[in-house]
């Protein structure tokens, strides 16, 4: 696939099914299409937060593609920093920590999920986890991947829109981004056989499962064997879809079985300047027809000066 928005059809056009009385046809029955919008990797901390200081707009990162996330039923995204409210504001490094009014950002673009389960979760120690928890709540915004507890952790989260229960799960291949000898159980991590079960539980309460998955190899195009085993066995669960990020660049998007993996968006929000692929990612489109998932698609966007603009803007 090219940087430009391709489309995929898994059925025909988004439409109508008739329905029928006992005095013969009606007019047709409106099936709801619930709009779902995935972004990969949202970075709120270094260059980033400098920028939106300068501005003096903590929301400027996502300003120009608010209208677009927002107008989705659901918009997702991984949460590549937590916050936190101690320490010094951190303007370069490896590790991140975003400022707690950074959150406007992902408040004005109207995200309403995060993954926090990636190799920057623990970034700010064990209080950077539950403040990020515990931040995101206040706000509005829910999150998967990480939880007070393993077991909520494993139980992902459910969003309900239009009558359909939209189910959330996120894991990570890392967690200690090489700064942890230890394991913090409130970070779901990459296990095949786990996250099976997962999804089979998390379909007694929600009507379409979503993983999301953070893993890969960075600047790599082509998923690895991680990646495609975990995906995979995700879809053979059950899952609609599954959703990657971590490689920091695109990678294919392929339909297999009764669903959808998009190995890698790439970036959304990030201070990677140095390389054009950094610099483009995409956010996958998928649209459902009442349960069932009724077309795909990607659409581009352009990082500048590490705020997204859509390629194409689509209604």
């Amino acid at each position: 696939m090219s940087a430009s928005r391709r489309a995929f059809l898994l059925l025909p056009a988004l439409g109508v099914l008739p329905g029928v009385t006992q005095s013969g046809l009606v007019p047709p029955l409106a099936i709801p299409v619930t709009r779902i919008l995935l972004a990969g990797d949202v970075m709120l901390s270094r260059y980033v937060g400098i920028v939106a200081r300068s501005k003096g707009d903590p929301g400027w990162p996502l300003h120009d593609v608010s209208v677009l996330l927002s107008s989705a039923d659901i918009a997702f995204a991984n949460l590549e920093s937590p916050f936190s409210d101690r320490g010094r504001m951190v303007d370069k490094g490896m590790v991140f920590k975003a400022e707690p009014e950074m959150i406007q950002a992902l408040e004005q673009a109207g995200i309403d999920i995060v993954s926090t389960a990636n190799n920057h979760a623990r970034d700010c120690g064990r209080y950077g986890v539950e403040y990020t928890l515990d931040w995101l709540q206040q706000h509005g915004i829910a999150a998967v991947g990480t939880a007070p507890t393993a077991e909520a952790a494993r139980q992902g989260t459910v969003l309900d829109r239009n009558g359909v229960r939209f189910g959330f799960l996120a894991y990570t291949y890392d967690q200690s981004n090489g700064n942890h000898a230890d394991v913090d159980e409130r970070i779901a991590m990459m296990d095949r056989g786990q996250m099976a079960a997962d999804v089979k539980n998390i379909l007694e309460r929600a009507d379409v499962a979503i993983v999301s998955m953070h893993a890969g190899v960075e600047y790599q195009h082509k998923p690895n064997a991680q990646q495609q085993a975990f995906a995979r066995a995700a879809i053979d669960a059950g899952a609609s879809i599954v959703v990657g990020h971590h490689p920091h660049v695109t990678q294919p998007v392929e339909s297999y079985g009764n669903g959808v993996i998009f190995y890698s968006l790439g970036n959304l929000v990030f201070d990677q300047l140095q390389q054009k692929e950094t610099q483009r990612g995409w956010i996958g489109d998928v649209r459902f027809l009442g349960k069932r998932m009724a077309e795909y698609n990607v659409i581009a966007v352009d990082i500048v000066r590490t705020a997204p603009r859509a390629a194409v803007l689509v209604p």
